[in-house]
């Protein structure tokens, strides 16, 4: 079987596609893989590494704000279309995979363009903008969330329900003890991070409750961002059931062993969080396309599974209240629990493998 997968330019787009590609690996011991990814961000590095084949794209996203950068970024889709048909036309995959952002674009398209079969996957709850441009160019598309699939207006015979193949990542992951990190393995433990990178505004308005929380019967592990780590901590001191890190590998196997996450709504802690029905306190980031990860975290919130504070309300005292709230008031927390566990989707990359080999038989 030969397969072409692209996604590109965040982790929330390539842990997806390298779980589906795991999985047919696991299925297909003949499996012929090629990634076409963009020429300047972290696929082009972590792709290769992995011994898949890589061709890269020189693409940009649409930015609004810089016209000749926007100007030369359509003779570039052009390009990247013809380099497609010609990858494509030596390649021959029976399956074309984009698995999100916009260098996924030219590749669909030109599967499309050669009567290839082709699979898209959304990851957030509001489609992006190649996924939809992009839907009636693709014989299968996979959701993350059960109601995106009303969202693909002109496709709606091609969704399914498939979950984010990330959470199973988690799933599989084996736990990490507390005592690891120096945390009390009798004491409940509250994580809060913002993204791999962190966030200096959110660094900022933490501190406050960081001082707080000296005195709460929890414990907290907070997780700044590599690059903030050092300004945040050089300063400040903390109390001893407050646990400071630039960056946790691995944080969703400290996950398995953690009470409630104060986290953003990326497509890959979303779907972390359902796999492992861990309670959740959502600070969006307000500054993503379509504020998508607003509407992450409010699609969880309406099924009852977290709880959402918007960047702009933060406070130390907003959220120590709504902290206490989910780790004291029993009932809430076991149905926080509950209704994860009903929106979760743990064969993810199965169904995903099921549906496409049918699509291609």
């Amino acid at each position: 079987m030969k397969m072409i997968v692209s996604a590109g330019g965040t982790g929330g787009h390539i842990y997806p596609a390298l779980a589906i590609i795991n999985k047919f690996k696991e299925k297909e011991k003949n499996l012929d893989i090629l990634y076409i990814g963009t020429h300047n961000r972290m696929e082009k590095d972590l792709i290769p590494k992995r011994g898949i084949k890589y061709e890269a794209l020189e693409i940009y996203g649409f930015s609004k704000r810089d016209i000749w950068l926007d100007i030369k970024n359509i003779f570039l889709i052009s390009k990247a279309k013809k380099k497609c048909l010609k990858i494509m036309r030596e390649f021959k995959p029976d399956i074309v995979l984009g698995i999100g952002g916009y260098v996924t674009y030219p590749v669909i398209w030109a599967a499309h363009k050669l009567g290839i079969k082709t699979f898209i996957h959304e990851q957030n709850s509001i489609p992006g903008k190649s996924n939809l441009l992009l839907q009636n160019k693709a014989d299968l598309i996979g959701v993350s969330f059960a109601e995106t699939a009303s969202l693909f207006t002109k496709a709606k015979d091609k969704v399914f329900y498939s979950g984010n193949p990330c959470g199973e990542n988690a799933l599989n992951t084996k736990a990490m003890p507390k005592e690891q990190l120096g945390l009390n393995p009798n004491k409940k433990l509250v994580v809060i991070v913002a993204g791999s990178l962190g966030s200096a505004t959110i660094n900022q308005k933490m501190l406050d409750y960081l001082k707080k929380a000296a005195n709460e019967d929890y414990e907290v592990l907070y997780i700044t961002g590599k690059s903030l780590y050092e300004d945040f901590t050089k300063e400040h001191k903390f109390a001893s059931n407050i646990k400071v890190l630039p960056y946790l590998d691995n944080l969703p196997a400290l996950l398995k062993n953690t009470d409630l996450i104060v986290t953003r709504a990326g497509a890959s802690t979303m779907s972390e969080i359902l796999s492992l029905n861990l309670p959740a306190i959502f600070i969006p980031s307000p500054y993503v396309a379509n504020n998508h990860q607003y509407y992450n975290a409010l699609e969880i919130k309406n099924n009852g599974g977290g709880e959402i504070i918007e960047e702009k309300d933060l406070t130390s005292d907003i959220l120590s209240n709504k902290i206490n709230e989910v780790l004291n008031n029993h009932d809430l927390y076991n149905n926080m629990k509950k209704n994860l566990k009903k929106m979760s989707m743990n064969n993810s990359s199965d169904l995903i493998y099921e549906k496409i080999k049918d699509l291609i038989k």
